[in-house]
């Protein structure tokens, strides 16, 4: 439903007026062109402009906000500085939704997020000393302590690569449909269905396994901290921990609730937690990596082939060979590199997304690698005996800390690890329902989960968050936390299946933008992030596609031979049956309501087509005489 609003309405003039039409349904309306007539800079909210005046989306519950300045009550310097800043928010805004707009869609969200808030959301959703926490024992276990070391640089430097590539992508496509948009984009017509179908259902199995897992790891840690503070007289059950999931997963639904504006504050704060939590200061002024440096015997350090030559090789697999125990330690790295594209998912909240969410994957890939391998040095020159690991709280982390610092100092160091996880957990259900939102709205998901009475792809009016679709994928990740009734090992295939499922989906439109590049349906147009046309840009896509291929084989083997009930790995088995079962749905019934990523504007008539071209054209030049 759209007000139409006459140009000549009455015009006050003050410092900050701000209407919302949620709580108003008659605001007091500054129009265009009275605006124009007094040269007063204005900040427009989800609203266009037409010669008539104001076209404004009630369905949106829009917020319009004017600011406006009084010659009488600033000096010219404080009424310039008030008018560029005005000029360039609106000049910002102006370009996303324009972006937006030529991929058929329109902006549902408010774009409260800023690039602090933007990296920040980028370095949450890795969560680099949770996710070391996490998956510590997997490399350290199963290949030995030089594994650690060198599987996290190599598996970083490859997935430099990804990040890379898919931040290029981003920047051509900041949807909050994310990588799965982009397929369709970079394909053509007859096959973008297909391609969407596939990439849609890779990622939402993705986005529902990563906020289980990670959710299982944070429950995991509160646990160990329980049983080093009993001094391991503590019984810890499966129960016990998939409930304390499910309990943090309905925590989750409930902050992600919130509005966007604080979303984006509590976000903030996360990345000084997050870098702090690994070398800086933190809750208790200590420090991780430099407090169990200061606190180990130079005596009882290990030695540098220890950590990184063949000394610190231990095969534990039971029969496989030292180069797959090797490989297997992957696993650590390539699930805490996961999620790349959860930038994109809330880019439709990011200011300048274009620039912004390329930049946010590009630096958190970056920052997340080096000082994770930092990190993973530390602790193995001052992990002792590796008999003793992981100890009577099941974490090899947090026992080496006890080892080093004593109960009460490694607890409480302990806290700002299990912060960081909780908020790995807070960005990472807000991307998953940012997803499920996108899949909703181009009717990829079944009945009555698209356009009906249950659509998950409706925003609600006060908190302008998708708060079905963030409750879907709350309850829908309590089930794969259930295979840990079966095993360790189904645990750790949870983990497994995070970084397979995410990755094939990542590579896919990377792999489509190379195949029909020069195809006349496919228009792939660079946004401010870009590689370049050449051999540098190529060299990198060859790479992260190379690279993801082989450690989905890797992922897919059992870790532990022989290989039973017990030992099987069933991250092969469940990923790829979730692809298949897609694809059999999609032939049967799919197909019939799902036609590829779609349009939610309306169509103009040739009359409002030219009326809104002209009054952009209008709109642009007063902003621009403003600045």
């Amino acid at each position: 439903m759209a007000l139409r609003l006459p140009s000549k309405l009455p015009v006050r003039v003050t410092n900050t007026m701000v209407v919302d039409i949620a709580l108003d349904p008659h605001p007091v309306v500054i129009s265009y062109l009275a605006a124009l007539e007094h040269k007063l800079p204005v900040v427009y909210e989800t609203c266009r402009i037409i010669p008539e005046g104001f076209v404004i989306d009630l369905a949106q519950s829009a917020t319009l906000g004017s600011r406006f300045c009084n010659d009488d009550l600033m000096s010219n310097d404080e009424v310039h500085k008030e008018r560029d800043a005005d000029s360039e928010s609106v000049s910002s805004t102006l370009d996303d939704d324009k972006v937006l707009e030529e991929m058929g869609y329109k902006n549902s969200f408010k774009r409260e997020f800023t690039n602090l808030a933007t990296i920040s959301f980028a370095f949450s959703i890795m969560g680099l000393c949770s996710s070391v926490a996490t998956t510590f024992n997997s490399p350290l276990l199963i290949g030995g302590p030089s594994t650690v070391t060198w599987c996290w640089i190599l598996g970083s430097c490859m997935s430099l690569t990804l990040g890379t590539s898919i931040a290029e992508i981003v920047s051509a496509f900041p949807t909050c449909g994310g990588m799965y948009t982009a397929s369709a984009y970079l394909c053509p017509k007859k096959y973008r269905a297909i391609v969407g179908w596939i990439v849609g259902w890779l990622n939402l199995f993705g986005q529902i396994v990563g906020l289980s897992s990670s959710e299982f790891g944070l429950a995991n840690m509160i646990w160990a901290a329980v049983v080093v503070g009993k001094d391991g007289n503590y019984t810890l059950t499966t129960g016990k921990t998939v409930g304390l999931t499910t309990a943090l997963l309905v925590v989750h639904g409930l902050l992600n609730c919130l509005g966007t504006r604080y979303l984006a504050r509590f976000t903030s704060s996360f990345v000084f937690i997050n870098i702090g939590a690994t070398v800086g200061k933190v809750v208790a002024d200590s420090f991780i990596i430099i407090t169990l440096l200061a606190t180990t015997p130079r005596s009882e350090m290990h030695t540098a082939s220890y950590v990184f030559g063949s000394e610190g090789l231990v095969n534990q697999t039971g029969g496989w060979n030292s180069g797959l125990a090797f490989l297997f330690g992957l696993l650590s790295v390539q699930w805490t590199m996961t999620g790349y594209d959860a930038t994109a998912h809330i880019s439709e909240e990011v200011k300048r997304a274009a620039y912004s969410a390329p930049v946010a994957i590009f630096i958190a890939v970056i920052g997340t690698g080096l000082i994770g391998w930092l990190l993973n040095i530390v602790l193995i020159l001052c992990s002792g005996s590796l008999d003793n690991l992981p100890g009577v709280s099941g974490s090899a982390f947090l026992e080496i800390m006890v080892l080093r610092i004593g109960k009460t100092g490694a607890l409480i160091l302990w806290t700002p690890v299990c912060l960081t996880a909780f908020f790995v957990c807070q960005t990472g259900l807000q991307a998953g329902s940012r997803c499920i939102y996108a899949f909703a709205r181009d009717h990829m998901l079944p009945f009555p989960f698209s356009h009906s009475s249950l659509d998950l792809a409706r925003i609600n009016s006060h908190t302008k968050t998708p708060i079905r679709a963030i409750w879907f994928v709350a309850l829908g990740s309590v089930l794969p936390g259930l295979l840990a009734f079966a095993s360790e090992e189904a645990v750790n295939a949870i983990f497994a299946m995070t970084a397979m499922a995410f990755d094939l989906s990542y590579i896919v439109p990377i792999i489509l933008r190379r195949i029909f590049e020069n195809h006349p349906e496919v228009e792939f147009k660079p946004g401010p992030f870009y590689m370049g046309p050449g051999w540098f840009g190529w060299a990198v896509n060859i790479a992260c596609i190379l690279w993801t291929l082989f450690v989905c084989v890797i992922f897919s083997m059992p870790n532990y031979l022989p290989v039973n009930s017990l030992t099987m790995n069933y991250a092969s088995v469940c990923t790829f049956g979730v692809v298949i079962l897609s694809l059999i749905w999609y032939f049967l019934g799919g197909k019939r309501h799902y036609h590829g990523p779609l349009s939610d504007l309306e169509p103009l008539s040739p009359k409002e087509y030219d009326a809104d071209r002209k009054g952009e054209i209008e709109r642009r030049e007063f902003h621009g005489k403003t600045m």
